[in-house]
């Protein structure tokens, strides 16, 4: 097959199932592919990905790219919240909000927040018990995978418990913005959920301002009123509403795929089962091996030489992290998945100025689960088809059905 038939396998059923032997032909045959219906380079070796990531002199697309871009950005409320956030900047912009940001998921705090995270693990898994202590099975992203990400991101941005449930939905219809074509109703949806987080977020700030609490809404509101520079009113509420959202989305991902891959390789489980301390590794294999995270994209500031291509200036690049995690040039014999495997280098936090920030956090809740779920349900199974979401940059699953008696 031709890059451009392997590429668009990615986009069938089949290949959304698995997208990695054509990703690893494309690798092959044509690791640095332009292509003008996405007007863009693919890469898919972890050296070129790596290396751009990493280069200051590519940048992420911001709101001077879609500017030029989205005609209709102004229009379109979640084009003006995703491309100016801290996700989408760039230069000084990306460094303050970056800066204040930051200390919410520095090593002290999420050390802090690991007895949290146990804490809500042991909670959400006994309600995995009761839902299958008739031998039936039960939605493991239902009460799991997702509540999980969104309890302990709500714990520290400061949102009740119960109006947490809300932001399901919310977050999955603004994490439309991740895709690399948008459909209208893809804006749609997104542009919703942006109006909807915002609202709420303004009616968080208003009840911290009245009553501060020991949260990140009331860290980066007492910076806000204390230098009216450092963060505007509107930068205050978009920055949480993108912590809300950057925090549970691409998680959950990871705890269902990587639950999903233990149960589909018994021996690993079985090891896992057996030797709980695998935890932290089992979490590094399972973003090597199925990340959360398919691609991200980048704009070359200036004509830059990628293995032997020239990128012109302006150009659209997309690091392919599906398929660089899985270059054996990288990681030997790529395709075994292996919880025991050595020297795990992962680009599925992306890297460089735009590493995720929030990476180590996921870590723990990760390390936390796949410690805990073995030694409660050491026969867990899968109990019937999981369905995938229907998305082409993030990977996870809308339904994974499980029994603990397996």
């Amino acid at each position: 097959m031709g890059p451009e038939t392997l590429l668009f396998s990615m986009f069938t059923p089949e290949g959304r199932v698995n997208p990695y032997p054509a990703l690893a032909e494309l690798r092959r045959t044509e690791p640095v592919y332009y292509n003008a219906g996405f007007n863009t380079y693919f890469l898919t070796r972890f050296a070129d990905c790596q290396a751009v990531l990493t280069d200051p002199e590519f940048l992420v697309p911001d709101l001077d790219w879609c500017a030029r871009e989205v005609p209709d950005w102004r229009d379109r409320p979640s084009a003006e919240f995703f491309y100016s956030s801290l996700l989408r900047s760039n230069g000084t912009d990306h460094a303050r909000l970056r800066r204040l940001v930051g200390g919410a998921f520095s090593a002290r705090r999420v050390a802090a927040l690991r007895h949290t995270v146990r804490d809500i693990t042991a909670r959400l898994l006994d309600d995995f018990a009761d839902a299958t202590s008739d031998g039936g099975s039960a939605d493991f992203q239902e009460l799991v995978g997702y509540p999980l990400p969104v309890t302990v991101v709500g714990h520290l941005i400061g949102v009740p418990v119960e109006e947490q449930r809300q932001f399901h939905g919310l977050g999955q219809d603004a994490g439309r913005l991740l895709e690399p074509v948008r459909s209208p109703e893809d804006w749609r949806r997104a542009d919703r959920a942006v109006v909807a987080l915002r609202a709420y977020f303004t009616g968080l700030i208003a009840l911290r301002r009245a009553r501060p609490a020991d949260d990140l809404t009331s860290v980066l509101l007492a910076v806000r009123d204390a230098d009216d520079g450092r963060l505007t009113e509107t930068e205050l509420v978009d920055t949480l509403v993108l912590v809300l959202i950057a925090g549970f989305e691409t998680t959950a991902g990871l705890l269902g795929l990587a639950v999903h891959a233990l149960l589909a390789h018994r021996d690993q489980w079985d090891l896992l089962v057996s030797g709980p301390e695998l935890a932290a590794r089992a979490v590094e294999e399972s973003l090597r091996w199925d990340t959360p995270v398919q691609m991200t994209e980048r704009i070359a500031a200036g004509p830059i030489d990628v293995a032997g291509v020239t990128v012109p200036e302006g150009a659209n690049v997309t690091t392919v992290l599906a398929a660089a995690n899985r270059d054996p040039e990288r990681h030997a014999d790529p395709d075994t998945f292996d919880i025991r495997r050595d020297d795990i280098k992962v680009l599925g936090f992306s890297a460089g100025l735009h590493y995720c920030l929030g990476a180590a956090l996921a870590r723990v809740e990760g390390a936390e689960l796949l410690e805990q779920l073995p030694r409660r349900f050491p026969s867990l199974a899968a109990s019937g088809p999981p369905r995938r979401r229907e998305s082409i940059s993030l990977r996870s699953f809308e339904k994974l059905p499980l029994t603990a008696n397996g």
